[in-house]
């Protein structure tokens, strides 16, 4: 059955007509930032990278209150759609995490009531795209899609996989104890992932949030746990955390990967000195260069096009969606930590 198709002169009043599918505006790429610090670079990159590969989705930013005016105003800037949202507090229990930091990550829960979008494919401010990765949005449906993650890390000194050296992006190596039962079920890295925005889900997240034991990677670890029986692992290419450069160098092929995490410490490209543990490697030092050349290239930075276009010109789904108003959104309040 062919998509459905809306003329464009809907959105313009140009009385020209092109047509668009109706389906494209329902899929957007989406990250998160909070506070006033150095992120808002990360976000900056991210956008610029994705015009870059030419992806024809727009970047949603999901923002707290606390991000100011200029900094909303640079990613408006850039062809952002800024959505505020309200912060989402762990319960009063959940006070032990391996970053304190992490606390606020769960704020993320709300880009589960962008209800606006039918599928949306979420991103780090940390994260880079060096090739097109729209494609991901034609997976099938009542999936939830993420990159397995690595637990060779001393972040990871508090889990049973540490302890014992048993790592799934190696399982052979060293084989998951019998008298520790089943092996633990597949674990990804929520840094990126392909998921649905739905009411019904956004609700059963925060409600199931409230009665959840706390654990020390904060909404990682309970995404994990809600989405376990729906996941299903992509391609490291998708998510590349770069530990994996020097924990498990067999299973990265540096060329053909499209999505680059910058997580480990020291990696950020706007802070990186090379001073850090593993940030001396050519391999890391490249890929900061990489970014770099993003963020610095002005060619790169978005151009809003005219309200009217030469005769016989159609306007792109990206030109569309950047000048669209952004529509707003209701929120449940969040539940409180105080």
């Amino acid at each position: 059955m062919a998509l459905p198709e809306v003329p464009i002169d809907t959105f313009t009043n140009t009385g020209k007509v092109s047509f668009v599918n109706t389906r494209d505006s329902e899929r957007a790429f989406v990250t998160f930032l909070a506070g006033n610090g150095d992120y808002v670079k990360g976000v900056v990159g991210l956008a610029k990278g994705l015009r870059k590969v030419k992806s024809a989705y727009p970047l949603v930013v999901a923002i707290l209150p606390d991000v100011p005016e200029d900094h909303r105003e640079m990613l408006r800037s850039q062809g952002c759609i800024v959505h505020e949202i309200e912060p989402i507090y762990p319960p009063q229990n959940h006070v032990q995490f391996a970053m304190a930091y992490y606390v606020i990550n769960y704020s993320k829960l709300r880009i589960w009531n962008f209800k606006e979008y039918n599928k949306m494919v979420y991103l780090d401010a940390d994260i880079q795209v060096f090739e097109n990765i729209d494609h991901l949005f034609d997976k099938p449906g009542g999936h939830f899609y993420a990159v397995m993650d690595c637990f060779c890390e001393k972040t990871w000194s508090s889990s049973p996989q540490f302890s014992i050296g048993y790592c799934q992006q190696c399982p052979n190596k060293v084989t998951w104890p019998a008298e520790m039962g089943s092996p633990p079920p597949f674990y990804f890295n929520a840094g990126m992932f392909v998921f649905e925005p739905n009411q019904l889900t956004y609700e059963s997240l925060l409600q199931t949030l409230q009665i959840t034991p706390p654990t020390p990677f904060a909404e990682q670890d309970f995404l994990n746990m809600f989405f376990q029986d729906i996941y299903k692992p992509i391609p490291l290419n998708y998510n590349l955390v770069l530990a994996m450069l020097w924990r498990h160098p067999e299973n990265v092929e540096l060329e053909n990967v499209k999505v680059v995490h910058y997580c480990a410490a020291g990696s950020k490209p706007w802070r990186y000195t090379g001073k850090e543990a593993n940030m001396d490697r050519e391999d890391i030092k490249m890929l900061v260069a990489k970014w770099w050349d993003v963020y610095n290239d002005e060619s790169l930075d978005y151009k809003p096009e005219q309200d009217a276009s030469p005769e016989g010109e159609t306007f792109s789904r990206s030109s569309i969606m950047a000048s669209m108003p952004e529509p707003a959104i209701s929120f449940i309040p969040a539940p409180s930590a105080a």
